[in-house]
């Protein structure tokens, strides 16, 4: 990331940020999961309603699947969201947390967004919250409304950006400016200021 956004670092956070992040294996996952439950290939995408050809890309690390798309998955093999990402946890009652350290995130990377996935060991959470930097820098980049289920929550930490919404003008955010909406209505998000903005996005499952 190009700003230090928590400037209070120790020596040995420094040490541990400059680290090599783990490369996130999802496709693995995906595949293991797809064994798990005894699916074949073409089983697997008619649950999902993905092309087999799409599903074999994604377990083979040949494409990078957007937010919607790991919905799909998630719905149609029966799993929470961040079990994509991590091997499941027992769910806990109460008391529970996760800990995630200045840029010890999940990487995921999409044409249009650098997303670093956030407090993804919890299984069965409500939330999704991750950190994007957005490199869109036109609607014309997305092809199309990005939609899902659930409802999102966005706040700008680096940079400005442009909120595209189907039922409202676009609208202009700079740092600390918010936005909360129906995910379901389509929404993209690009940037507008010199360097790529970040942003932090928080979405229901």
């Amino acid at each position: 990331m190009t700003t230090d956004i928590y400037p209070s670092m120790t020596v040995a956070d420094n040490e541990q940020k400059e680290r090599p992040v783990e490369k996130m294996q999802l496709g693995k996952q995906v595949k293991a999961i797809r064994k798990q439950n005894n699916l074949t290939l073409e089983e697997a995408g008619k649950l999902t309603g993905l092309a087999r050809s799409t599903l074999s890309k994604i377990e083979n690390e040949q494409i990078s699947p957007t937010f919607a798309v790991m919905q799909k998955l998630a719905a149609g093999l029966n799993i929470d969201i961040p079990q994509l990402f991590t091997k499941p946890e027992k769910a806990q009652a109460t008391g529970r947390r996760d800990i995630t350290k200045s840029g010890q995130g999940v990487p995921h990377l999409t044409p249009t967004y650098e997303h670093e996935l956030l407090s993804t060991q919890l299984s069965q959470k409500k939330m999704m919250p991750y950190r994007s930097r957005v490199h869109a820098r036109s609607f014309d980049d997305y092809g199309d409304w990005v939609r899902h289920e659930g409802e999102e929550f966005l706040l700008v930490l680096e940079g400005e950006v442009e909120l595209y919404t189907e039922f409202y003008e676009p609208t202009k955010l700079t740092v600390g400016d918010s936005a909360y909406y129906d995910a379901m209505m389509g929404h993209v998000v690009i940037s507008t200021s010199s360097e790529d903005a970040l942003i932090l996005w928080v979405t229901t499952s």
